[in-house]
């Protein structure tokens, strides 16, 4: 009951009109069919008259057998005009869709140009790559720093350590024949002053080196 109320769309109109336009072509295709036959009773009748000698009557005939061919050529031309109909609607059926999806994706680009700022876009990935190398920067920085501490406390020490173990395993005895080395770093002044002072850079000292590699 719902459907009778029901608004009709430009599909439902269209399949409407097909539906009608091919009742139309069925209709034509019959009354051919009919003249047709017709036709063909009247060039049988004319020669009929024609032996019996009856020239009024054959001329009656062949005047109703030209209309007769008119009147069939006419559902062909009828017929061609229907299937261009039926044609022309689907093709403006399928214009008003693609002008549709247009519109649609025109709306869709334009809310989107609104939302996005291409200064603001940017200044976005400016500033993300100029902070992506302050960290790069400030991670060597803090590598380095821990490089320096490692290495002050022990790390020669421990490393000769596995050494003289390797050594041992092998069966090679060196006690007694080699000086244990100094450890790295540890006799050489202001080594503990340099690590602080890496530790303690600041974001200005950042900032200059990166306006220096052309980041502003």
């Amino acid at each position: 009951m719902a459907s009778l109320f029901k608004k009709k769309t430009v599909d439902d109109v269209i399949k409407e009109q097909s539906r009608e336009l091919r009742g139309t072509q069925r209709q034509i295709t019959r009354d051919r069919l009919t003249l047709e036959r017709q036709e063909k009773q009247l060039e049988a009748e004319i020669k009929k008259m024609a032996k019996s000698g009856n020239r009024e009557a054959c001329k009656i005939l062949a005047k109703q057998l030209v209309q007769l061919r008119k009147q069939k050529n006419r559902t062909y031309a009828v017929s061609s005009k229907v299937t261009s109909m039926n044609t022309q609607t689907k093709l403006m059926n399928s214009q008003m869709k693609m002008a549709g999806a247009m519109s649609s994706t025109a709306k869709t680009m334009q809310a989107v140009n609104k939302k996005m700022d291409p200064q603001k876009t940017m200044k976005t990935m400016q500033d993300f790559q100029k902070e992506n190398m302050k960290m790069g920067m400030t991670e060597e920085m803090i590598n380095d720093t821990l490089d320096d501490f490692l290495d002050e406390s022990g790390d020669e020490e421990e490393s000769q350590d596995i050494v003289n173990q390797v050594l041992d395993e092998i069966g090679i005895e060196i006690s007694g024949k080699m000086i244990k080395a100094p450890a790295a770093g540890k006799n050489i002044p202001g080594a503990a002053a340099a690590s602080s002072k890496k530790v303690g850079i600041s974001d200005d000292e950042i900032e200059r080196q990166l306006r220096s590699l052309g980041v502003d």
